[in-house]
């Protein structure tokens, strides 16, 4: 594997626990807690789109 593929799994690997975090935030927890869920996720979908725009610049 080179670096482009480790960068693709990365994102990759990154979009599904952003997703999972905010799915959780968003219907298991409707506390307070949910919104600390929801903000990790969305920081972890910020990090995936880094990786992606790195992707080609390694």
């Amino acid at each position: 594997m080179n670096k482009n593929t480790v960068l693709g799994w990365a994102t990759f690997i990154m979009i599904l626990m952003g997703l999972l975090l905010i799915g959780l935030g968003a219907f298991r927890y409707s506390e307070i807690s949910g919104w600390g869920f929801a903000a990790t996720g969305v920081g972890f979908l910020a990090n995936a789109w880094v990786f992606n725009a790195l992707k080609g610049r390694v």
